[in-house]
């Protein structure tokens, strides 16, 4: 789950790591009270999860608190990049004498933390990583032995992270290292991390993904989960208890298992389609999952065409038959499907679809075929 600024913000200074005193507010009168507690010379930041909010009008300054109630008014309701602000951030006006770039994140593929610092920040990293790459100073940490202060001093000195900013910038990366553990986060990051002219070190930004797996363990990432910023269908399939992924195309996919699911994408771009989602409904699926699944793909309006792939193990074809039947006579839908079984009872599971499928059923031997006839009924429905 990605959290707003104001919501990272919030999580920093309960570890330690310094930001700027400032407050959310949801209407331009909010914004001004904000401002006044805050203090006059305030910045109003919206706040959506999406970059270049600056350069889209969405970080203005304002010199007192009836201005941060102007500015307020000018930024509630934008679209940046496809996100209504619906929240700005009112935080005291920093003085900024430097700029860096820090992060905590996960890689993959060393399967151990990855903590990066730049004395560039302020820029998209992604640049600062293509056109300078020995700016950007890199350490694994080992996570039986933790992140230790040595190797925060060594990032700092191969960042070239200036003198005045040393000891700052050193402990802001441990905090924010036990920040990432202790929150079970997936990425933490701060860019700009800033030396003002008083010479403190800030947290100017902040940006937190942390893993909805460990919810468990974080009773309070309930209250900071905010349903309008989610995927209406990437919510529905966590309520339901599905994995889901949303992605671009118009072809919807469901499959029994990951590993199926994941051939099935590629066979799909195989046959010159491009997916919209996947849901995995799992290695044993019953009718009743089946028509989970499908309440959940069919509400995505972008979706054009369904290909439902099946390999029965534990999954019986003939029990999938049935919730798809089930699920299209509860959801009244004309959607083009096209359904692949293999397996366990896949002749009954053929001949249930063939005997009581509506018209918008049809039934393919093999994955490619299936593939094909999914992407052509695609393109012929947009």
């Amino acid at each position: 789950m990605d959290l707003f600024e104001y919501q990272g913000k919030q999580l920093f200074a309960q570890h330690g790591i310094p930001v700027p005193d400032g407050e959310p507010a949801t209407t331009p009168e909010g914004a001004r009270g904000a401002a006044e507690r805050v203090g006059d010379r305030v910045v109003v930041k919206a706040q959506v999860q999406v970059g270049g909010r600056g350069k889209a009008g969405g970080i203005k300054l304002a010199e007192s608190p009836s201005e941060a109630q102007a500015r307020a008014e000018e930024i509630l309701g934008m679209d940046i990049r496809g996100h209504l602000v619906r929240r700005v951030w009112v935080e005291r006006a920093s003085e900024i004498e430097r700029e860096y770039y820090a992060s905590v994140t996960f890689d993959r593929g060393a399967k151990r933390p990855l903590v990066m610092l730049s004395s560039r920040g302020g820029v998209d990293i992604e640049e600062v990583a293509a056109n300078d790459p020995d700016a950007l100073a890199r350490l694994h940490v080992d996570p039986l032995t933790g992140f230790q202060p040595h190797q925060a001093r060594w990032l700092a000195f191969h960042a070239g992270i200036h003198t005045e900013a040393m000891k700052g910038v050193v402990r802001v990366l441990g905090q924010l290292y036990d920040a990432f553990i202790e929150l079970d986060a997936m990425l933490m990051e701060i860019n700009p991390l800033i030396l003002t002219t008083a010479g403190e070190v800030i947290a100017l930004d902040a940006k937190v993904t942390v893993d909805n797996n460990a919810f468990y363990r974080h009773p309070r990432f309930a209250e900071l989960r905010e349903a309008t910023t989610e995927d209406p269908q990437e919510r529905m399939a966590e309520e339901r208890g599905v994995t889901y992924v949303k992605l671009d195309g118009d072809v919807g996919i469901l499959g029994n298992g990951a590993g199926l699911v994941m051939s099935t994408l590629d066979v799909v771009a195989l046959a010159g389609g491009r997916p919209a989602n996947f849901l995995d409904a799992g290695g044993g699926s019953k009718a009743d999952d089946v028509v989970t699944a499908l309440e959940v793909l069919l509400s995505d309006d972008k979706v054009k065409s369904l290909l439902v792939n099946i390999f029965g193990g534990i999954t019986r074809c003939d029990e999938v038959a049935e919730g798809l039947l089930t699920a299209l006579e509860e959801l009244d839908t004309t959607l083009p499907i096209v359904v692949r079984l293999d397996g366990t009872n896949d002749e009954e599971g053929r001949r249930i679809l063939a005997e009581r499928a509506p018209p918008n059923v049809v039934v393919e031997a093999t994955m490619l075929s299936a593939a094909e006839r999914a992407v052509q009924l695609a393109k012929e429905a947009t």
